[in-house]
């Protein structure tokens, strides 16, 4: 798989200039999450007290949990707070889109987010091919060059198979 290096994420992301996108794209890097599940999130999936993300209806029809670090909570608190200013009425549901699309009552798409991912890519320089799934490699990469073990991130990633998980070893130089 595809892998970026973290000034390669950084450069990726400082080109991601919407904060709908970047929120979305991050959450994919953040939490390790396929863009069909990035898109299907929604309000009522984020739990802050246990710092977890609902994954409904993953890869195989599996519900699982996947990790939502302090950094990635603050992204999308801000990109809720862009949508919902302070001191306006904003009725919200549990069952609303995170990520909402154009259309009333529909979420952003799958074909959208790869397509600002290509062009982030693009303006940033890379000349890695660059889509969402790309940003679920690093997730899965960098932690584990930062001591995670493989099972851990076999369950995060929700791979019913190591060796599925183990393609990630692979790829890191360490």
């Amino acid at each position: 798989p595809v892998v970026l290096s973290a000034d390669e994420t950084d450069r990726f992301f400082s080109h991601v200039y919407t904060i709908r996108y970047r929120a979305a794209l991050m959450t994919a890097y953040g939490a390790g999450l396929r863009s069909s599940e990035v898109v299907r999130l929604q309000v009522g999936d984020i739990d802050s007290q246990r710092m977890l993300l609902r994954v409904r209806q993953g890869k195989g029809g599996k519900d699982r949990y996947a990790m939502l670090s302090p950094r990635l909570l603050e992204v999308l608190r801000c990109w809720w707070r862009s949508q919902h200013p302070a001191g306006q009425p904003h009725p919200t549901s549990p069952e609303d889109w995170l990520f909402p699309g154009s259309r009333q009552g529909s979420h952003m798409t799958a074909s959208g987010l790869r397509l600002v991912c290509r062009e982030a890519a693009r303006e940033a320089l890379l000349t890695k091919r660059v889509t969402p799934h790309t940003l679920r490699h690093g997730f899965a990469t960098h932690l584990l060059e930062n001591g995670t073990d493989l099972r851990i991130i076999q369950v995060l990633l929700g791979h019913s198979r190591i060796d599925t998980t183990a393609r990630y070893a692979a790829v890191s130089p360490t």
